[in-house]
């Protein structure tokens, strides 16, 4: 620094051990002060004093205490610069009433705010009624004492409802945890074990602060509950995992199978449908796996059964003429019921039905099974004919009935004798008896032809 320069003042210096160094301010005239700085500054005199060396006292009580120096500026300087500081805290105690005023703030933290501003108005680094502004504060901290005690109550209520809540909340993951874990429904157990996370988060984020001992110990019981589960599932899956890894390769050996049956075309399909069995044995190898699986799986059948279906419509094509030529063979077989005598009229149909024969197989299958049963109704009816035209003709059973006409006209000569015996002898129940007998001995004789 060369000797033509003048020297940087000396910043103001607070008494120990107050705040750290202050540096100068821009003198009054240059910052506009507010109406609370000016009414301060008027009464600096009363509340502060500058000694020649620039050392600034402030007055508690009857007593005078240093609090900083400010060598390089006029005591008018000084005492505006402490007094700013003053403002400062009184401004903060005068915000922290009207907070208390105005109501919504928490108690014990305006109780806290007044400690700090206490502290900081005692032996503080300013010029003005500190004295003053620590009655208000204390004066304040007593109003809120009731408040503070119901705060206090109510917090420890709320902690003891959230510590209920998160208590349900571990109690029902334990529940969870205790089943048999082998027979649930994954999803639905993932769904609730979530739902049950989701509450303890939104628990500990919004709810009440718990004490760490019981913040532990409840998360514990749910972590571990969590654990076992989540544990369980694990196991389950990897056991699928393989169970879907068997099913998948021994599907895909079966598609490959399937596919090699195309050149085979129709004859392919009995082997197609032993496939179709072992697939419905293979198990599930998973959704997206079965699926693909699958598709390749029914193309393969599609194509044999594609096959099979043309071979039917050529097949139809081809019976055609022969479904006409039976149906002009049962035509000719209604004359079978018309002819009165059997012999001739088996011997129509034996040349129907040879007829019906060299014509050979009709496809579709139901067709040809509609044209036979119509056939067979004729076949039918016929043999129902021939049956009861042996009964009436066949010698042992003509012989049978001879001999058993006989025996019912013997009865018959007895009963009318007993019954005119019983007539004349005015019996009427042996009379009765007697008709009776002989009607149903006549009865019998009419059945059998005498």
């Amino acid at each position: 620094m060369s000797a033509t320069e003048p020297s940087k003042p000396t910043p103001p210096v607070p008494a120990p051990p107050a705040a750290p160094l202050p540096r100068k301010v821009p003198k009054p005239a240059a910052v506009a002060p507010t109406a609370a700085s000016a009414a301060s500054s008027s009464d600096a005199a009363k509340w502060g004093r500058v000694a020649d060396d620039g050392t600034v006292e402030v007055r508690e009580g009857e007593d005078w205490r240093v609090v900083g120096q400010y060598p390089d500026g006029t005591p008018d300087e000084a005492l505006a610069y402490f007094v700013r500081k003053y403002d400062d805290i009184a401004f903060k105690v005068h915000t922290l009433e009207q907070r208390h005023e105005a109501g919504g703030a928490s108690a014990a933290d305006l109780v806290k705010q007044a400690g700090h501003l206490l502290a900081e108005a005692t032996d503080a680094a300013a010029v003005g009624d500190l004295a003053g502004l620590r009655e208000r504060l204390n004066a304040l901290t007593s109003s809120l004492s009731e408040a503070t005690a119901e705060e206090a109550q109510q917090a420890k209520e709320l902690v003891d409802k959230a510590i209920a809540e998160r208590t349900v909340l571990v109690e029902r993951a334990e529940e969870i945890a205790a089943r048999d874990l082998s027979k649930v429904q994954w999803k639905q157990v993932t769904a609730e074990l979530g739902e049950l996370f989701d509450a303890w988060q939104a628990q500990q984020q919004s709810g009440p602060r718990l004490s760490k001992g019981v913040s532990q110990q409840l998360w514990k019981r749910f972590r571990d509950a969590r654990g076992t589960v989540d544990k369980a599932r694990r196991a389950f899956y990897s056991e699928l995992d393989d169970t879907h890894k068997s099913a998948r390769d021994a599907k895909t050996r079966l598609v490959e199978r399937a596919e090699a049956l195309a050149p085979r075309g129709v004859d392919g399909i009995p082997a197609y449908r032993t496939l179709l069995d072992e697939w419905k044995a293979a198990g599930r190898a998973g959704r997206k796996a079965d699926d693909a699986l699958w598709a390749r799986f029914k193309a393969a059948g599609d194509a044999l059964y594609s096959a099979r279906a043309e071979q039917s419509a050529a097949e139809e094509a081809d019976s055609a003429p022969k479904i006409e030529a039976r149906q002009a063979l049962l035509e000719e077989a209604k004359a079978v019921a018309d002819e009165p005598n059997i012999k001739r009229a088996r011997a129509l149909l034996t040349g129907i039905q040879r007829q019906w024969d060299e014509i050979g197989r009709i496809f579709p299958r139901d067709k040809e099974r509609a044209l036979d049963d119509r056939l067979r109704v004729i076949e039918q009816a016929l043999k129902a004919r021939e049956e009861v035209d042996w009964k009436k003709n066949n010698p042992e059973t003509k012989a049978r009935a001879n001999d058993m006409s006989s025996q019912l006209l013997e009865a018959i000569e007895k009963l009318e004798a007993e019954l005119a015996a019983a007539e004349k002898s005015g019996d009427k129940k042996a009379a009765k008896a007697a008709a009776d007998a002989l009607e149903a001995r006549r009865t019998w004789l009419n059945a059998l032809g005498g």
